[in-house]
């Protein structure tokens, strides 16, 4: 039986370090596009970056926003107390409240706030010293992206959340990590393998998608993930790095409703002349 899919509009850093826009792009999420999960980012730059890497320049300084990498990280980085604001007006909005961590200390800051779920992107995936205080200390779902990440240590990651007994509370998502990625290099073949593999494991499949357009994202969950999500911004042009592999609010609001439609329609007939069916059949089936 097909759940109904659960949408996450992922805003990540799409705010251009602004509360005031992140607030509109909530409002916009939930008002216009009907989403069911807007996902911020949290890190700690100083903990997550080396020095060297801290200081070195944006690789791309046409979308930086500092003179260094990490000034640039630094100037999109909300404090724990404003993504306490942001899960607030979420609450106030009536749409879920979530965030990537990337590090231990983000990790930490944003358990504090008790959101639904928390998102380990597929750069972190491998980061156990997080994972192992998330298991023990964090009750909401944890909801993992396999990117860049091989089959043997996805099902290390699997044994390791089995071991925690946190397997049961586990999304786990297929990812192809680029931006955007092109639809030969989406995979979406993985969602099998991962259904075939722990379906019966995990609380659910997902498909975190950076590809153009909405239609594989449907065909991401008839092949079984429950949870879709995808970058979001307002505006695709505007200075960033994701902003150009993202929806505007109009994709998001069409693959709402296209998941939608498509989850009313996966069910077998109830019985084998639909009521629908009956007027028609008495017009123009051949009675002979």
């Amino acid at each position: 039986m097909y759940q109904q899919p659960k949408v996450i509009a992922e805003i990540g850093c799409n705010h251009k370090g602004d509360m005031e826009i992140a607030k509109e792009l909530i409002k916009v999420a939930k008002i216009f596009c009907n989403a069911d999960v807007v996902k911020f980012q949290k890190r700690n730059n100083k903990e997550l970056l080396t020095e060297e890497q801290y200081n070195a320049p944006h690789p791309n300084p046409t979308n930086s926003y500092g003179e260094t990498y990490g000034e640039h990280r630094e100037y999109l980085e909300f404090t724990v107390a404003q993504h306490a604001e942001l899960k607030s007006f979420c609450e106030s909005m009536d749409i879920a409240y979530s965030s990537s961590v990337w590090d231990l200390t983000s990790a930490k800051e944003i358990a504090s706030l008790k959101p639904q779920l928390i998102k380990i992107p597929s750069a972190c995936n491998n980061n156990y010293e997080m994972l192992n205080w998330l298991c023990d200390n964090y009750e909401g779902e944890i909801h993992i992206s396999v990117g860049m990440t091989t089959k043997n240590e996805v099902d290390d990651l699997m044994q390791f959340f089995i071991s925690k007994k946190r397997n049961k509370d586990l999304v786990i998502y297929s990812c192809t990590s680029g931006y955007p990625v092109p639809f030969e290099d989406v995979s979406l073949l993985e969602i099998c393998w991962l259904k075939e593999q722990y379906a019966n494991k995990v609380k659910a499949i997902g498909f975190s998608g950076h590809h153009l357009g909405i239609a594989v994202d449907i065909a991401a969950y008839t092949l079984g993930a429950e949870w879709i999500e995808r970058h979001y911004t307002l505006d695709r042009t505007w200075k960033g790095t994701d902003h150009a592999a993202s929806l505007e609010p109009e994709g998001i609001r069409r693959l709402a409703r296209d998941l939608k439609a498509v989850y009313k329609s996966l069910t077998y007939k109830s019985k084998d002349i639909l009521d629908i069916e009956a007027v028609q059949r008495e017009k123009l089936k051949n009675k002979k």
